[in-house]
């Protein structure tokens, strides 16, 4: 079954600079559309989206430009955005003319969770509407009820939680993230997107009976018509190469039938990311 992963990386550091990765040390250095697809061709992962890598801010629209460019099954990105900032709507001009660019995200849990709290947040996240663009929700368990209510003060805009609200899946704590995702998920306008939990299980030993849980519930509040799927590669690779990530996906919806399978796989990314033929 075909695979559109919703969630890639892609780190060249010749290129741009990512502040972050100095303190990630097994990621930083250089992961390409090489390297990926070594792994990913295998798998049946067909297409995929470039996820931004949270470039320094001068390094923004030189990363999408160049995402959007690579093609060998990149047919679209997420691209970083700054909606806190003035000049917003002229960067939203700018780069939602380029086509490939099927939504944006802004990482909220370093910091700038401070700034979407601003009426002009969300302000700038309703007018993604208008360009018919999504937008990528990176938080950590306790900025889930903010991403729902910037959810809920932009109701025309498509929001996608990422790596299933992030999860602390290691020390098996399900309370009080199991109650902040029904609380989004009653939200029309929000997906969610089963992406790289095995990096939150334990370093070296999780299983997939751990995962379970959480996949369970997330798509049990969202249905099947609103999940995808990402690897969150190379992220993933600090816990499991992307096959085992593969392998463990299948073996969490082994039970579905075939169109829900491939609902989360591939299908419902067309649809929420307005894919379009270069997804076929």
């Amino acid at each position: 079954m075909p695979i559109i992963d919703t969630h890639l990386h892609l780190v060249y550091l010749d290129r741009f600079r990512y502040p972050w990765l100095d303190s990630v040390p097994a990621l930083n250095r250089r992961f390409t559309i090489d390297d990926y697809l070594a792994e990913a061709a295998p798998l049946g992962i067909t297409r995929m989206l470039h996820m931004e890598v949270d470039v320094a801010e001068p390094d923004i629209e030189a990363e999408t430009a160049f995402a959007t460019s690579l093609g060998r099954g990149v047919i679209g990105a997420i691209a970083a955005c700054r909606p806190e900032a003035e000049g917003f709507e002229a960067f939203l001009e700018r780069v939602a003319a380029n086509p490939a660019v099927r939504g944006f995200r802004r990482v909220l849990h370093t910091g700038a969770h401070e700034d979407a709290e601003r009426p002009r947040f969300a302000e700038n996240l309703r007018r993604l509407a208008r360009y018919r663009r999504s937008f990528d929700f990176c938080v950590r368990l306790q900025h889930i009820p903010l991403a729902a209510r910037l959810a809920k003060a932009c109701p025309d805009t498509q929001f996608v939680l990422d790596h299933c609200g992030v999860p602390d899946i290691e020390n098996r704590a399900l309370d009080p993230w199991r109650a902040h995702i029904r609380d989004i998920a009653a939200l029309p306008n929000v997906a969610c997107k089963v992406s790289g939990i095995v990096a939150y299980g334990h370093p070296t030993a999780w299983t997939v009976e751990d995962l379970r849980p959480y996949v369970e519930h997330v798509i049990a509040c969202f249905g099947w018509d609103r999940v995808v799927w990402g690897s969150d590669w190379p992220v993933c690779r600090l816990t499991a190469d992307l096959g085992r990530w593969v392998a463990a996906t299948h073996e969490l919806i082994g039970g579905a039938s075939a169109g829900e399978q491939e609902r989360l796989l591939a299908g419902n990314a067309k649809r929420i990311y307005g894919l379009g033929p270069a997804a076929d």
